[in-house]
């Protein structure tokens, strides 16, 4: 670790360095040639550097020495806070430390630092292990607080020793992963430990460990004064989190706020153990208090607010609140600009959204000030691939890998690309570097089979699906074990598909016929089952519908207007996300952040076409209502009470036809394709200003050609998507079918929904046209045996 005062000493050299006519300050001249010399890589223009300049001026103006410049305190600051990395710059500059400053990082362990005198006490402040610890902000103030922290440190290795003993001691490298970019010292220049240590809490040496640190925080409260035991419990809190044992330092912060409520670091400080302990809600809410504290507190605690926002937005976004995370990762980008750390987040959150053109340009932005951010370039390439720019992306990926070989995601993710690319084998090399870093990832190991299997080595795919059973137990991988034997027991020589999916050809919409009007026609499937997998993903489908009517009758939103001025409940999209929370509460925060992403790229992004960040709340429980749970009524009911709640109809028992018309354009934009946008263009009768009754609605809504009478058909696969047909598969993709089972009567063979939908029918079968009957399950087949022998036939399997 860093100490605080070998890091000043950095700093201090780095300062001499472009000091050069000594004069205590670094002029406008000299600054600009320390911001070039640490960024070799990069090639600034005159308008970047004095930007760069004004910035620093301007936010360090108190640390200004009139026409000397920037004092060496200024220095330090910008360092403290965030602008630059200590370490990386005096790298790049190739520095080296006086002998003096080297090796002395760590204090003996002599008698309890109860009995030392105080020269020893002044000898060993100057060589404190932590960089807070001399802090003229964050540091110790008294000296009894000094003797505390000693015999606290021995008691920490005396625990240490005796776990390493008995083989208890734990630490896992986390170098290969992502970096959270998380203040955890009030400043983003201090270093995060790669290494997170695992201490064993239930043995008889921790409980005494815990006793005698009971001794040590009654010292604390028996101080002379307040701020004396305020400085002491603060003092034991950073022991114990720089040693990571966040139980006990939360103990010691909440003990700190209740002795100075108002002030900042105890709530930050708190904040940060309660998120590492998992406990996100928590967290969130003492970084609230501290952001509380810190904006009652004037200048005092100003230049601590972007650190404050970041770590509240990674707060939020363990608890899934991404669109909510990014407002406060804007905030600190805003009040410090060369903040990298807040852009990263903030590129990676908006990606994490959908939003990947304002992704871009926040990561880029980081990757500026900071050229060898790996975790900035591996999400600007996922970002790149989003959009569709796959081969800048695979350089991107690339860069992300040659600043760190072992970089778990950038390697997972690129594996990804190549296998959308249909890059099998490069797949396959990209998923076992992953497995070389992090063998007991299952999924690197599954996509290792899928990649093998595409490539065209079977043997190889069987075994790494064998490795990945052992790793997990998920249905997925027995579905892919029994897809892999169906394609050795039918796929024929020579012609099968890349996958082991067998040759197809696609017949044209009007060759597939139906029955009777029971079977599905195919445009409607396709539409239906793109619906269907829209709310798997964000799990609408099990969400009560009278909770949207529940959220309207018990939750007032004040009236704003559009640009139009006509007057609507519009929210902002981060308010809109606690409201989704809500109805969604009961996913964990990564599958709601999924959910929220999609709602956005495919819901928001058509209401809220201006860009505002705003969206009308009506709409948007109309839009929800007919893919949540329950009967068809009830969703149609539900959607109409949500226009009615709109400003323009509220109050009365009908809705304006115009806004009806509006609505089920949106609805088709959204939900089916085929359509777009456009259509919403054609607001058939938007002039006639008559009003509409719930039952005219419904003839509306139902309308199959101008309505939304899909929904009929939707209802049917949420009631039979999951119904299986015994071991019948599928004769194109080889998989067994779960759904609805369509079979053809003339030839006897089957097709799953996927593939009816697509209308891929296998050569062997090639017809004029195709007649299929659809089998919600395996028992309505097995009825229609019985009572219709000319389907029986020994190929139907």
């Amino acid at each position: 670790m860093t100490t605080r005062g070998t890091r000043s000493e950095k700093v201090k050299r780095i300062f001499q360095q472009f000091d050069v006519n000594r004069d205590g300050g670094l002029s406008r001249d000299e600054m600009a040639a320390l911001v070039v010399a640490v960024n070799p890589r990069v090639k600034f223009s005159d308008e970047q550097i004095n930007a760069i300049l004004d910035e620093v001026f301007r936010t360090y103006g108190e640390f200004i020495d009139g026409d000397k410049g920037l004092t060496y305190d200024g220095l330090l600051r910008t360092y403290d806070d965030g602008a630059g990395d200590v370490d990386r710059d005096f790298d790049a500059l190739e520095l080296e430390l006086n002998d003096d400053n080297k090796g002395s990082t760590i204090e003996a362990e002599a008698s309890s630092s109860s009995i030392v005198d105080e020269r020893v006490i002044e000898s060993q402040k100057k060589q404190r292990t932590a960089a807070w610890a001399v802090s003229p902000n964050h540091g110790i103030v008294f000296d009894d607080t000094w003797k505390i922290v000693d015999d606290l440190e021995i008691l920490i290795k005396r625990l240490k020793a005796k776990q390493a003993k008995d083989g208890k001691f734990k630490a896992d490298n986390f170098d290969a992963f992502s970096d959270a970019g998380w203040s955890r010292e009030l400043g983003p220049s201090s270093e995060i430990s790669e290494k997170r240590v695992f201490w064993e809490e239930s043995g008889n040496d921790y409980a005494a460990f815990v006793r005698e640190l009971g001794a040590l925080r009654s010292r604390a409260d028996g101080a002379r004064s307040r701020e004396e035991a305020f400085d002491g419990h603060m003092a034991i809190g950073r022991v114990l989190y720089d040693h990571q044992l966040f139980k006990e330092a939360l103990v010691s912060f909440k003990r700190a706020c209740e002795l100075q409520p108002v002030d900042v670091r105890p709530h930050f400080r708190a904040g940060n153990c309660l998120y590492v302990l998992g406990r996100y809600k928590e967290a969130k809410e003492e970084f609230l208090l501290a952001l509380e504290a810190a904006e009652a507190g004037g200048n005092q605690w100003g230049y601590l607010l972007p650190q404050i926002y970041v770590n509240l937005g990674i707060a939020l976004e363990g608890e899934g609140m991404v669109l909510s995370a990014c407002e406060y990762y804007r905030e600190a980008a805003i009040l410090c600009p060369t903040h990298f750390r807040a852009l990263k987040l903030l590129g990676s959150a908006l990606f994490g959204v959908g939003e990947y053109k304002a992704a871009v340009k926040a990561l880029e932005e980081a990757i500026f000030m900071k050229p060898d951010y790996a975790d900035a370039h591996c999400d600007l390439a996922s970002a790149l691939h989003a959009m569709g720019e796959d081969e800048k992306a695979i350089e991107v990926f690339q860069k992300a890998i040659d600043l760190k070989p072992g970089h778990v995601d950038a390697l997972y993710n690129l594996g990804g690309l190549y296998m959308d690319l249909g890059r099998f084998q490069r797949a396959s090399e990209m998923y076992t570097r992953v497995l070389a870093v992090w063998p007991n990832h299952w999924r690197a190991q599954l996509n290792k089979a899928v990649s093998l299997l595409g490539a065209g080595e079977t043997e190889e795919a069987k075994k790494a699906l064998k490795e990945a059973l052992k790793l997990t137990n998920r249905v997925e991988l027995h579905d892919a074990i029994s897809h892999l034997k169906q394609i050795q027991k039918k796929k024929v020589k020579g012609n099968e598909g890349a996958n082991g999916e067998g040759v197809f050809v696609i017949v044209e919409p009007s060759k597939f016929k139906t029955v009777n009007g029971k079977t599905t026609l195919r445009q409607d499937l396709a539409i239906a089952l793109q619906i269907r997998v829209f709310q798997r993903i964000t799990r609408l489908s099990r969400c009560d519908v009278e909770l949207l009517k529940k959220e309207m009758s018990e939750n007032d939103v004040p009236m704003s207007y559009s640009g139009g001025g006509v007057p609507e409940k519009s929210i902002r999209k981060p308010n809109l996300e606690e409201i989704l929370r809500r109805l969604l509460n009961f996913l964990k925060p990564e599958t709601f952040q999924g959910a929220v992403k999609v709602i956005n790229e495919k819901i928001l992004s058509v209401l809220d076409d201006t860009g505002s960040g705003r969206v009308d709340l009506g709409m948007i429980y109309a839009v929800l209502a007919p893919i949540c749970s329950g009967t068809p009524d009830k969703r149609k009911r539900v959607a109409f009470d949500a226009l009615l709640w709109r400003p323009v109809n509220e109050g009365g028992s009908q809705i304006k036809r115009a806004d009806a018309v509006h609505y089920i354009n949106l609805l088709r934009a959204i939900y089916i394709p085929s359509h777009g946008v456009s259509e919403m263009l054609e607001l058939h009768g938007e002039e006639d200003s008559s009003m509409v009754s719930f039952k005219e609605f419904l003839v509306m809504f139902d309308d199959p050609d101008w309505g939304f009478g899909i929904m009929s058909t939707l209802v049917k696969l949420e009631s039979g998507d999951r119904n299986r047909h015994g071991n019948c598969v599928c004769s194109v993709c080889r998989y067994p079918i779960i759904g609805s089972r369509f079979k053809e009567i003339k030839s006897h063979f089957s097709l799953c929904s996927q593939c009816y939908s697509e209308g891929k029918v296998s050569p062997a079968f090639k017809q004029d046209d195709y007649k299929f009957k659809e089998y919600g399950s395996e028992a309505e087949a097995m009825k229609d045996k019985c009572t219709c022998l000319p389907l029986q036939s020994r190929n139907d399997r």
